[in-house]
């Protein structure tokens, strides 16, 4: 399996921008988690990432709350996730990247975490709540040989986006609330996408957090190398309690997206 990096290299020296899908674990369906996110990657996702839920996701929407509270409820943790993981491994090279907070990670055992990570599949971390100076405290050597994708956002200046080039590895997340197209703060987005793209010299960029159409997607895929959509998946799934018209409904939002780049 090639590296994050290296696979969205290849996709962009094809002239492609990288779709990567949110999924929630366990979410709709515990009992078809892994059949639903094997069906994802096939409508055209490049690369999922896997969210495993916690009682105080702050850096997630309504959408992502609620979707990780119903997980837990279910009975979905770590060790199920981690078997989510292997499950689809067995299937796809394509990357697959957890996405998750600090504490249940430390509950869960750093150094067991990163074993378990590894032992599974698991290509590339996402932990937003770990920031850059307690980085190295976090992400001991037990965690070598994955890939720790860091956050950027519009409050983060020129040289926190060169400490979190030089320190994330796979790409850097660069966080945009999506607007209107023609809106001023929709413009503002996109000047902070293009300048923060100029001053990576490390990593690819891919921009997520409130792309959630296909006008979306023209509309930032120009500036970045690809695009993470989440709530809208799970939006998508959520929409009503027939789970085969949700997932084929999300399927085809997939494929959409899919096309618009």
């Amino acid at each position: 399996m090639l590296p994050i990096s290296d696979f969205i290299k290849g996709k962009n020296s094809e002239g492609k921008k990288v779709l990567s899908v949110f999924l929630t674990s366990g979410f709709p369906d515990p009992k078809s988690f892994t059949e639903l996110a094997l069906k994802i990657l096939d409508a055209g996702a490049d690369m999922l990432e896997i969210g495993f839920p916690f009682s105080d996701p702050l850096a997630d929407g309504p959408v992502i709350q609620h979707s990780s509270n119903t997980a837990l409820q279910k009975g979905i943790n770590l060790e199920k996730t981690f078997g989510y993981v292997k499950q689809i491994r067995e299937k796809t090279e394509k990357p697959l990247i957890l996405m998750g907070y600090a504490n249940p990670v430390m509950s869960y055992g750093i150094k067991k975490f990163a074993e378990d990570c590894k032992s599974s599949g698991v290509d590339g971390l996402i932990i937003p709540d770990v920031p850059l100076e307690e980085y190295e405290s976090f992400f001991t050597p037990d965690f070598n040989g994955l890939e720790k994708i860091l956050l950027i956002s519009p409050t983060t200046n020129d040289e926190r986006i060169r400490l979190t080039d030089d320190k994330s590895s796979g790409f850097v997340y660069c966080v945009s609330v999506s607007g209107t197209t023609g809106n001023e703060k929709a413009e503002k987005d996109i000047e902070f996408i293009e300048h923060s793209r100029s001053i990576l010299k490390k990593n690819k960029m891919l921009v997520g957090f409130g792309i959630s159409s296909e006008e979306d997607v023209r509309k930032y895929s120009p500036f970045c190398d690809g695009v993470i959509v989440g709530s809208a998946v799970i939006k998508s799934l959520m929409e009503d309690d027939d789970t085969t018209e949700a997932v084929k409904r999300t399927l085809n939002l997939v494929k959409r997206l899919k096309a618009a780049l």
